[in-house]
């Protein structure tokens, strides 16, 4: 068997991580891309630590059986609380998070040293930013990080609502108190949240550095499956497969907003099966 032919995994509570595809499709053309949506459990957001790495594990699960080179975690909450739980009971396998690449980026970006964080409220609870940004940092220079919850975001974007005077209302409550603070980096701690560019910039001004993580964790995808020799060989185009876990109409229509493309063939598919 040819490893370097085999697809990628990702995967995500719903449809956020299609900003992790997109990025893929402009990034790594010739990969071939297999997608699952926990569409029937969104948001993960807000669940304990114990059940989201049980759903990530069911998944990976599910992606393993479909014969991936790679899994991209792409869900901020999942790559929080279950990416070493993952690495660790599937050691086979390369996983990567979001978690890391973002964070690196914010910190290149940053001269003030104030850097915003938003994410969900189980990314936010978890702390792992904020481990993370120690760890990179590794005491080079004084790095503030604040940080915001912001739970309303992701049904926001699963309803489709990304212009919508609401959504702009809710922007401003949510991050009023990270301008006050004068940051100059905001780095979007969800894969669901650069559909909300628009307004999120609209509210904390053009002068604040907007960090989407997708950009980045793509780019070290790139760099690992060049280390590994993995990098696509076959040059026929390559054939995505979507897979949901319920409502795969909804997530056809959502999916124009995130890749420009309507994908017809959107599969559902019961984990309890796999």
């Amino acid at each position: 068997m040819n490893f370097s032919n085999l697809p990628l995994g990702v995967f995500d509570s719903g449809i956020g991580g299609l900003t992790v595809v997109k990025e893929i499709f402009q990034q790594l053309p010739n990969e071939k891309i297999i997608y699952f949506g926990d569409t029937a459990r969104v948001p993960y957001g807000t669940k304990s630590k114990e059940t989201v790495t049980r759903f990530s594990l069911e998944i990976v699960h599910f992606l393993q059986k479909k014969q991936v080179k790679l899994i991209i975690v792409a869900c901020n909450t999942a790559s929080a609380y279950a990416l070493d739980e993952l690495k660790n009971k599937f050691k086979k396998i390369p996983i990567i998070g979001v978690i890391e690449p973002g964070t690196r980026a914010a910190l290149e970006k940053t001269s003030t040293g104030k850097i915003g964080l938003i994410g969900t409220e189980g990314t936010i609870r978890s702390k792992t930013y904020e481990r993370t940004f120690k760890k990179l940092n590794l005491g080079k220079s004084s790095i503030k990080v604040f940080s915001h919850p912001c739970p309303l975001f992701v049904p926001l974007v699963e309803e489709g609502w990304l212009t919508k005077e609401v959504t702009y209302r809710i922007a401003e409550e949510y991050l009023s108190p990270l301008k006050k603070e004068k940051i100059d980096v905001l780095l979007l701690g969800c894969t669901h949240y650069p559909l909300l560019k628009t307004v999120i910039h609209k509210v904390v001004g053009e002068e604040v550095t907007i960090i989407d993580s997708a950009s980045e964790t793509v780019k070290e995808v790139k760099r690992l499956l060049e280390e590994k020799n993995l990098l696509r060989e076959n040059r026929i185009s390559p054939r995505h497969l979507f897979y949901v876990s319920d409502a795969p109409e909804k997530f056809q229509s959502l999916s124009k907003h995130f890749l420009g493309s309507d994908y017809k063939k959107i599969a559902p598919i019961h984990l309890k099966s796999f």
